[in-house]
């Protein structure tokens, strides 16, 4: 059993996701795809959309008609589907949701009643697609969000139990065909059994996490009940290619004792020491480095949620704060907002112990995240460290001279 500081795992976790070392941006945006293993998708658009900015954070001012092409592209390089929540996944892990799809088959509802149009919305799409939901008829009854139509509750179970698939978006609206027609056959051809699925899958995303608990492992592909006594059974008999590890200051593992394994590793990332440093940049708080809010805070410090749901007179950073991250620690947060030809930090918070050097960087990431949303100016609204005001003032004037 390997032993680890918090800092060791920190970095290889860092490394595990793109962040460090030379290999992080070579193949570009599809590799960086099959390197985190899934992107979460997300409606809220500020800077960008979620799944632009988890690229963005890796590789930098990667133009975003090529971060569209490479999860939404023909032939289909990924597809939709749910992991830790609706992500888009590389193409080759279409076979390793068999068991998501058998278990939403068996249960017929989803959060709706599945309603007897269903067959119906099949054979339109087996004639006529690819369709979105406003080619069926529309994706909702009235106003609010969760009172879909029918054939808006029929596609979608007809995408959760693998009749049809998402490979593409336009306007951001999923575009639906058959499975047999836009998943390569070799991939249709499988037939996996849920352990083999569970199994595949924990050790994908042990090595997109680097190091993890069995927690973090169960939380990457939502498996509960049945299915995570598969992960347990994978990890236990290392059939998920993991090995376990003991993080000095992370929680102990239920029945291990105190001196025994609280988490597991990738091997490969036990294997040298993770080196370089990455760009200081924003994430999106739906990035899968941060995603989770326990581990955030047991790898990052970082005490986190979204508040983009929350009464604006109860937020306490903002409604979308992006975390930010550089020297490989979270060292504050911006909530963003544009205006016109301006990036427009609504407000902006250090963590505890961040120095005017920590300015400086802040200063970097909005401007570096300005430039490739083409914005030309930067604006500083309300800072909530008042010691680090006015070096971060100082910094953004100094960066519109640049």
């Amino acid at each position: 059993m390997t032993d680890l500081t918090a800092d060791e795992a920190r970095r290889i976790i860092l490394r595990a996701q793109g962040f460090l070392g030379a290999a992080a941006r070579a193949g570009g945006v599809p590799a960086m795809l099959r390197r985190v293993g899934a992107v979460q998708l997300d409606t809220i658009s500020v800077l960008a959309r979620s799944h632009e900015l988890v690229a963005y954070a890796r590789l930098g001012a990667v133009g975003r008609d090529a971060v569209e092409r490479a999860y939404w592209d023909a032939p289909a390089r990924a597809f939709e589907y749910w992991c830790h929540a609706a992500c888009v996944l590389p193409i080759e892990q279409w076979p390793l949701y068999d068991f998501r799809r058998r278990a939403f088959r068996e249960r017929r509802f989803r959060w709706h009643e599945v309603p007897p149009v269903v067959d119906k919305v099949l054979e339109q799409v087996r004639s006529d697609g690819p369709l979105t939901t406003a080619d069926i008829g529309g994706a909702k009854n009235g106003d609010p969000w969760w009172d879909w139509s029918d054939t808006k509750i029929a596609i979608e179970w007809l995408l959760d139990i693998g009749e049809v698939v998402c490979t593409r978006r336009v306007g951001w609206r999923r575009v639906y065909e058959l499975a047999e027609r836009a998943i390569p056959a070799e991939l249709l051809g499988r037939d996996l059994s849920d352990a083999e699925c569970v199994t595949r899958l924990t050790g994908i995303a042990g090595r997109a996490l680097g190091v993890a608990t069995r927690a973090d492992l169960a939380d990457f592909t939502r498996v509960r009940g049945a299915h995570a006594a598969l992960l347990d059974e994978a990890l236990l008999s290392g059939a998920a290619g993991l090995v376990p590890v003991r993080v000095s200051g992370w929680p102990a593992r239920r029945g291990a004792g105190a001196g025994g394994p609280n988490a597991w590793a990738d091997p490969a990332a036990l294997d040298g020491e993770p080196r370089g440093r990455h760009r200081t940049t924003p994430l999106s708080p739906f990035d899968s480095l941060i995603w989770e809010r326990a581990r955030a805070e047991r790898v990052f410090g970082l005490s986190h949620r979204l508040e983009a749901y929350v009464p604006r007179d109860k937020r306490v950073h903002g409604y979308f704060a992006m975390p930010v991250l550089a020297g490989g620690r979270i060292i504050g947060r911006v909530d963003p907002a544009r205006e016109g030809a301006t990036l427009v930090a609504r407000q902006v918070g250090f963590e505890p112990g961040a120095r005017a050097r920590h300015a400086e960087a802040m200063s970097d990431a909005l401007w570096e995240a300005a430039s490739w949303v083409g914005c030309t100016g930067v604006r500083v609204e309300r800072v909530g460290t008042p010691e680090l005001e006015a070096p971060l003032r100082a910094a953004v004037a100094r960066g519109s001279h640049r």
